[in-house]
């Protein structure tokens, strides 16, 4: 009788006994398998995805048809083989198989600005730069419908025309300015505000003649202006149309502050009209597409700000995909557009504009959320400042306005040409200039100049010195916010940053808020709570949900960094003494019938019965106007999240300051110096730049935008086939951020 085997035993017989010492094979870490209940993701599950892929598919396997049949013909016909080029003029690989991709020649790069348009094909070294005006006949000029421009009272002496506030600013600016010299060491002459106003006042101009002027302008010619053809006068034909033409024309800006200007328009339908204008003829006179049939052929890439409004977003890819039948269209951020310009992958980009400021954080091809602030100044208010400050000290061309369109290329000119953040500059000088104007003979002035190129300049970190009073004004007459279509909540993009910014101006929205970000009244330096859910996303649904619907949870964006300093600025100018941001001083003010509320409702007040239209339209009413310094440690402390410290060292060592005033001389050691006082912790990380490769700062945007056009794989190009059955809708599944 047989024993009975032991389990061991039976395993070795069977060969299922293990041998090996248990170690691994290799050291390259196991991916494991990836949990199908609980793994979510909305990638390839939405419908405009869907239909993007099968209609590339479809136009992929059209192109294959389509070189197969040339190849055949061309066989056929004992031609040259002509197989390695698509009918449509796209490339082969060598498996005769289309490269994927479109030729840089059929793609338009628009950038919109509050004073430039640039636009151009995306093999172009550099885009064409056109004015962002449109003169439409009118019976009167813009000069004669609004005062002068600086705002001035007359019959008063240079002086006091400005008011006793401007002077107050402008002297202790001054005086600041001086002390400040003397303990760099520099040299400072007491009497050097004399010498100016004594040198401008008795100045008096020669005169030139005209065929005697080498450089003398040529005027848009109106006489052959026919109404029926044509009634418009759109880019730098526009501002050289004369102020005494016949007939007579008046200017009109489509944009300003970086979004529609619905101060000037009457309705909405004129305000479209007149933006599809300006595009539609740079189209044609400048890119030389005369023919709208043209156009189908080219694909488009735009250009939008960090924080827009969606209504813009969506305005502007309806008139490229349905008015101008472009054959595709994509959108980029200008921030993320600077980093593709610039090639870096991580960077704090602070764009000046010429009426906007925006600061984002970019980090890995994506803009930080909450790190995007949207400042409503810019290059033009230091142009209106230096002017307002030269005036002050009897500039001889008095009589200056800024609504004239001879008068503001003159005074942009001033600017670029004189001013400066270099102190090691500031000294007496005498300068000149001519007056060009139309029908008139050519005055050359000679005038002197002191710390008048340097003042207003620096009023990017004393905001206050500029004029903030009509900014506001008209904003959300014509065009209403958007709104979620399920909760009828305002879905614009957030960050609390710029709420931070808004909350430092008017403190009282940090409880409209509930909360979302903390604002410590009388220091520079707060430490925000961890923020809540956004009301004005529509993520977050639970907050203001007062009819007993479900609530529907979902991630809210990132919380607000804590245990780091965040510099928001000091509660001392939220009345205009530091920013001049006009805002309105009861909170209570909004919200109508049952969401009014009493400002007197003590310990039973509840915040949270008004809805987030009223606290959008809160926000809305102040203007976010801060030091740019501060903003700049703002937007790079909520980039970089709680307790990150080396993000936020990386982030200080990569600030390129790019747009139109970047071109200002020494602004970017001058604002490494501002930086590094602020935060002496990370003085020796700080590091302030400009575009690399000696780019002009103004177009790294563009090219940044042309760039990311010209990439053979990515999915944002939206079609008109997708617009018309998905509209907007398509743009939620296209874009590479989260819309």
């Amino acid at each position: 009788m047989v024993g009975k085997k032991s389990g061991k035993a039976l395993l070795r017989e069977e060969g299922l006994a293990r041998t090996d010492n248990g170690m691994k094979q290799s050291s390259w870490p196991e991916a494991v398998m990836i949990n199908q209940k609980n793994y979510y993701t909305e990638y390839m599950k939405e419908p405009p995805q869907l239909l993007s892929i099968r209609l590339a598919n479809d136009a992929r396997r059209d192109r294959m048809v389509t070189n197969a049949k040339d190849k055949d013909r061309a066989r056929n016909n004992g031609e040259v083989d002509l197989a390695r080029a698509s009918a449509d003029g796209e490339q082969e690989d060598e498996d005769g198989n289309p490269i994927d991709g479109i030729d840089p020649s059929k793609i338009i790069v628009i950038h919109p600005g509050s004073q430039n348009l640039r636009i151009g094909f995306a093999n172009d070294a550099l885009p064409k730069t056109i004015p962002m005006t449109i003169a439409v006949k009118c019976g009167h000029t813009e000069s004669d419908e609004f005062p002068p421009l600086p705002k001035r009272a007359e019959d008063t002496t240079p002086e006091d025309q400005f008011g006793e506030e401007f002077s107050k600013k402008y002297q202790k600016m001054a005086a600041d300015l001086k002390l400040e010299m003397r303990a760099n060491k520099l040299r400072v002459l007491p009497n050097s505000k004399e010498l100016v106003i004594n040198y401008n006042r008795r100045t008096t101009p020669d005169f030139i003649s005209e065929h005697n002027d080498p450089i003398r302008i040529e005027w848009t010619d109106t006489s052959k202006f026919d109404g029926s053809s044509g009634s418009v006068f759109s880019g730098m034909d526009a501002l050289r149309v004369p102020e005494n033409s016949k007939p007579c024309f008046r200017l009109f800006n489509p944009i300003q502050l970086g979004q529609f200007h619905e101060k000037d328009y009457n309705s909405e339908e004129c305000l479209q009209d007149d933006f599809e204008t300006v595009l539609e003829t740079a189209l044609k006179k400048d890119l030389g597409l005369k023919l709208m049939t043209e156009w189908e052929e080219y694909s488009c890439v735009i250009v939008i700000p960090d924080l827009y409004d969606k209504v813009y977003v969506e305005r502007l890819a309806q008139w490229a995909i349905v008015n101008a039948e472009f054959k595709q269209v994509c959108f980029i951020q200008e921030s993320l557009a600077a980093t593709y310009g610039a090639g870096y992958s991580s960077a704090c980009i602070v764009d000046i504009g010429a009426q906007k400021t925006s600061i984002c954080c970019v980090d890995d091809g994506l803009c930080i959320e909450n790190s995007r602030i949207n400042l409503k100044y810019g290059g033009f208010d230091v142009t209106q400042t230096f002017m307002k400050m030269m005036l002050h000290d009897h500039f001889p061309y008095g009589e200056v306005n800024l609504l004239r369109r001879y008068d503001f290329l003159l005074a942009e000119e001033l600017k670029i040409k004189f001013c400066t953040l270099s102190k090691a500059n500031i000294a007496t000088q005498v300068g000149d200039f001519h007056v060009r104007a139309p029908s008139k003979d050519t005055k050359k002035y000679q005038f002197k100049y002191y710390d008048e190129v340097i003042l207003a300049p620096m009023g990017f970190i004393n905001p206050s010195i500029f004029d903030n009073s009509e900014k506001l004004k008209g904003r959300r007459s014509l065009i209403k916010r958007s709104l979620n279509a399920y909760e009828k909540h305002p879905d614009d993009p957030t960050s609390t940053a710029q709420l931070a910014i808004l909350t430092a101006i008017k403190p009282t929205l940090a409880a409209s808020v509930s909360g979302m970000v903390q604002n410590s009244i009388g220091t520079e330096f707060s430490t925000p709570q961890k923020e809540k859910a956004n009301p004005f996303s529509h993520l977050s649904r639970m907050d203001n949900d007062t009819n007993g619907a479900s609530r529907v949870t979902s991630a809210a964006a990132s919380p607000a960094p804590e245990g780091a300093n965040t510099p928001v600025p000091n509660g001392s100018y939220h009345n205009g003494t530091n920013g001049g941001s006009p805002g309105p001083s009861n909170m209570y003010a909004f919200g109508n019938g049952s969401n009014a509320q009493n400002p007197t409702g003590g310990m039973f007040f509840d915040v949270n019965i008004r809805t987030a239209s009223d606290l959008a339209d809160e926000q809305d009413a102040v203007l976010p106007i801060a030091p740019l310094d501060v903003a700049i440690i703002t937007s790079i402390t909520h980039a970089a999240g709680r307790g990150d410290e080396k993000k936020a060292r990386d982030l200080f060592g990569g600030i390129m300051v790019i747009g139109g005033g970047a071109k200002t001389p020494g602004l970017g050691t001058f604002l490494e110096e501002r930086l590094k006082a602020k935060r002496p912790d990370l003085a020796e990380k700080i590091l302030v730049g400009t575009s690399p490769r000696e780019m002009d700062g103004q177009v790294v945007v563009w090219k940044g935008a042309s760039v990311f056009g010209r990439m053979k794989t990515h999915e944002s190009w939206v079609n008109a086939e997708e617009w018309e059955i998905f509209n907007s809708r398509a743009l939620y599944g296209k874009l590479i951020w989260y819309y």
